[in-house]
């Protein structure tokens, strides 16, 4: 075959995988996450040990969250490798979409697994098997002081940022109300429990206070069918608390303009919209790039006197505030003088100084016209629109340029004649006949304006 001398080696995708996570280990930051995440996988192994030997689903449900631990472990990884790429011409937008994506395919994930939980508890309770709780309460300590560890130990700032960003979970709005109950008792906790706990710790010690009471009630009066129960309301819980993250990282993802800032672009548009120059402000377009990233474009019409530059630098610098990532397009005014005439005109029209009649066509027939209105006799079937010839239908458009003296009508004869006259040679047709007329008779008709019917000057 032909031999490339200088054609690059494509590399398979398990070899990216493996270059670019060289390049994140290569910082220092990543390998406190890294220690953190091997020490995970130890603990998810002991957990799901311990689940089996004590047959407990509610055990199994909390180890879902040790496993989502994991996951929010990568999206910090993701995040610290976000920070070290540049755009490139494919992504020309960087790589913050990526952190976005991890954490909405976590949350998901999770909340997959409260859905899987969910239905084998649904099983249970038609056949609810024993519960040793040997190492319950174990495995209940063990995952909570790991999972407590990583969230404390750790900024994510994904995470960080989508907890306080997305709308509250049921979980946190009962507990802040239960935390307004106990502060009005003792004001002193105040500072404690009324500002927004963090949703993943609330969770951890939620499941936590289940698993216990779940262990005593066993102990106490070998009441198995607790632990489905506490499944089920780790897994509610679960649910509930990752639903307002997944959907406000989908929206992310969807390119949506957050709810918070729409009022504040507007008011920036209003002030572009008065800015010297500037005509018209259209095709907005305003998007999350990425957590606490905006991006957009905006079209600006301005004037065919100004500056261009300085229109941009104005319009750059207002919205630049709030937009990162701004694309502005600046086009002046296009409007243009409308043209005279856009055909050629004859030579014979530009001359009018005697007579400034244009000839109007003359009808198809006339044996289909009424003697009387002069007006096409209806048919046996209905006649098509604009049966008869309209003056303007087949002919060109004529702009008249004489401004010294300008025609009475076009076509239209004005003047008087004796009644008898107009008896005797009937209606005028136009078109047909010596005299031009239009639905009249009248024939003596000036040819120039100025002059009444008797030839005099008027005055």
């Amino acid at each position: 075959g032909t031999i490339h001398l200088f054609r690059k080696s494509q590399r398979s995708l398990f070899g990216k995988l493996t270059h670019e996570f060289r390049l994140v280990a290569a910082d220092r930051r990543s390998w406190k996450i890294l220690l953190f995440g091997a020490i995970n996988l130890i603990c998810i192994g002991f957990l799901l040990m311990w689940c089996s030997s004590t047959n407990s689903i509610a055990l199994t449900a909390y180890t879902y969250l040790t496993i989502f631990d994991l996951f929010s472990l990568v999206t910090c990884l993701i995040s610290y490798w976000v920070m070290m790429k540049k755009p490139s011409p494919v992504y020309s937008f960087g790589f913050e979409r990526f952190e976005v994506l991890a954490v909405f395919a976590s949350t998901v994930l999770a909340q997959l697994g409260a859905l899987f939980i969910l239905k084998e508890s649904a099983e249970r309770f038609l056949e609810q098997p024993e519960i040793h709780t040997g190492r319950l309460l174990v495995g209940t300590f063990v995952a909570l002081f790991f999972n407590l560890f990583t969230m404390l130990s750790i900024r994510n700032k994904p995470f960080a940022y989508v907890s306080e960003a997305a709308s509250t979970s049921w979980l946190q709005e009962h507990v802040a109300d239960l935390s307004r109950s106990i502060c009005g008792i003792i004001p002193g906790l105040s500072s404690i429990f009324l500002p927004r706990m963090n949703p993943f710790v609330l969770i951890d010690i939620a499941g936590a206070l289940a698993l216990c009471i779940t262990y005593m009630l066993i102990e106490i009066n070998n009441y198995f069918a607790v632990d489905t129960a506490s499944a089920i309301a780790i897994a509610l819980m679960t649910f509930g608390t990752m639903y307002p993250m997944s959907v406000y990282s989908g929206k992310v993802l969807l390119q949506t303009t957050p709810p918070h800032v729409i009022g504040q672009l507007d008011k920036l548009l209003r002030e572009v919209s008065t800015l010297d120059g500037v005509l018209e402000v259209r095709n907005e377009h305003f998007w999350t790039l990425g957590f606490g990233t905006l991006a957009g474009s905006v079209h600006v019409r301005i004037r065919r006197d100004a500056n261009e530059q300085m229109v941009l630098a104005h319009v750059t610098n207002r919205l630049y505030t709030l937009v990162s990532t701004l694309t502005v397009q600046i086009f002046k005014d296009d409007w243009i003088r409308p043209t005279l005439s856009s055909v050629p005109i004859a030579n014979n029209i530009l001359n009018l100084s005697d007579h400034h009649v244009i000839p109007m066509p003359s009808l198809k027939a006339a044996d289909n016209l009424n003697p009387v209105t002069s007006t096409p006799a209806k048919p046996s079937s209905p006649p098509p629109e604009f049966s008869f010839n309209t003056p303007g239908k087949n002919v060109s458009p004529v702009i008249l340029l004489n401004t010294q003296t300008r025609p009475y009508g076009l076509g239209f004869n004005h003047g008087s004649a004796p009644y008898s006259s107009v008896l005797n040679q009937g209606f005028g047709i136009p078109g047909m006949g010596a005299t031009q007329g239009f639905r009249t008779g009248f024939t003596n008709v000036p040819s120039r304006y100025g002059t009444n019917a008797r030839g005099q000057p008027r005055p």
